[in-house]
């Protein structure tokens, strides 16, 4: 992919995946790391597709309301386990338990993309659902997953890209969601708004 023209992309987020896959594809941006207390979202008020397309436009909007004339964009990955909402473990207990649990049966990484520019009015939000159909891990490979740390941080307690995929047999949508940012959706919402 050629590189885009417009040098006014602005990526709300403090993830470096997120920067690799837009630096990959060819995209000119800046990151900016959002100012958003999640906690200020209480995950129960809300299905997990509008959970992570609403902290994708918390994101977005708290660095647009600085950047007014510039596109911002905002993104938010969440696990969907049979409707509940899986999001960062707090510590190695946490990351033992989810993982016990997500690699049982399928579940869904879901990411919500938001693109707004302020000064013409530009707010879209959509998400991206990846279905994962994990391997059966033993007791061992928990374990050292757990100690290898590589859960930090990460929606799920895992990454698919640093080792996770020796525990996945299969997905059905775009990897790239399931790294945090769906490459294919972000494209198109980008062409939508003629960027």
């Amino acid at each position: 992919m050629k590189e885009k023209p417009n040098k006014t992309l602005i990526l709300a987020s403090s993830s470096p995946r997120r920067r690799e896959l837009m630096a990959k594809a060819g995209y000119q941006f800046e990151v900016i790391e959002p100012d958003v207390d999640e906690t200020a979202y209480p995950v129960e008020k809300y299905s997990p597709v509008e959970y992570a397309k609403t902290l994708a436009l918390a994101k977005a909007r708290s660095v647009a309301e600085r950047f007014k004339d510039r596109i911002v964009i905002g993104a938010d990955t969440i696990v969907d386990y049979k409707g509940a909402v899986i999001g960062k473990p707090a510590d190695a207990k946490e990351a033992e338990q989810i993982i016990r649990k997500l690699f049982s049966s399928p579940h869904k990484v879901i990411t919500g993309i938001a693109i707004i520019r302020l000064t013409d009015n530009i707010e879209i939000a959509e998400t991206d659902t990846t279905i994962v159909f994990p391997k059966k891990m033993t007791a061992g490979q928990i374990a050292e997953h757990i100690k290898g740390q590589s859960w930090q941080g990460k929606a799920g307690a895992y990454a698919i890209q640093e080792r996770g995929e020796k525990f996945v047999e299969k997905i059905e949508g775009s990897l790239t969601n399931v790294m945090g940012l769906p490459m294919e959706l972000l494209k198109k919402l980008l062409e939508r708004i003629k960027v």
